[in-house]
């Protein structure tokens, strides 16, 4: 298994400024949006998470003591629990995002696990953040507010917007999120996520071109 310092591609002797800087690269290569997979994108996630808990070289890897990699404890069940689907599905089965049915029908499909499903939301995680925790793969770009890259409807549940982002008033009445700032404070919420194909979000979307300048300041 690779040293957390060598799947950043930083020395060992790296500092902080530097371990961010390429943690920060990397993750932008590695996402599925941009020719990565989820695999190589949660290894980017988890080494940087290893170097921030102190990890030196030649410390032993999880790999070496199987009890560490034993699956985590689930959260606690008072935490938001979120039902989600993916906007793409609904185009391809003729469904609306105003069906009063609409996440009864997604969980009667045989839908793959990326395009329907629920994970819980953690203390101080945004939505987005929660996704990847859970190894989902969902859009975004400049992790700030700055463009509706990272866009979800909420269907159902609470989910307050934060002052400081890029959405028109008429967005957020509408019940539209960025998930990369916003998070569920209700106990469960609906919500459907990948709204790039959305005329009203797809306006507000940050180009490809302009990705590498996405940051997550």
């Amino acid at each position: 298994m690779e040293s957390p310092f060598e799947v950043l591609g930083v020395p060992p002797d790296a500092d902080d400024d530097e371990v961010v800087d390429a943690y920060r690269e990397r993750v932008k290569d590695a996402h599925p949006d941009q020719g990565g997979s989820i695999a190589e994108f949660q290894a980017v996630k988890t080494a940087y998470e290893r170097l921030q808990n102190g990890y030196e070289p030649g410390d032993p890897l999880p790999e070496e003591d199987t009890e560490s990699e034993a699956e985590p404890a689930p959260p606690e069940p008072d935490d938001p629990l979120v039902e989600f689907l993916n906007f793409e599905v609904l185009d391809d089965r003729g469904w609306a995002l105003d069906d009063d049915d609409l996440f009864e029908k997604a969980a009667a499909a045989d839908l793959d696990t990326a395009d329907y499903g629920r994970f819980y939301v953690e203390p101080n995680d945004t939505l987005l953040e929660a996704a990847e925790k859970n190894e989902f793969a969902w859009p975004f770009a400049c992790r700030g507010g700055a463009c509706t890259n990272c866009a979800v409807a909420v269907v159902e549940g609470e989910m307050p917007s934060p002052a400081s982002h890029i959405l028109p008033p008429d967005l957020t009445e509408k019940g539209i999120r960025l998930s990369c700032i916003a998070a569920p404070v209700s106990d469960d919420a609906k919500v459907v996520y990948n709204l790039k194909h959305l005329p009203e979000v797809s306006e507000l979307l940050l180009p490809a071109s302009r990705f590498e300048q996405a940051s997550t300041d």
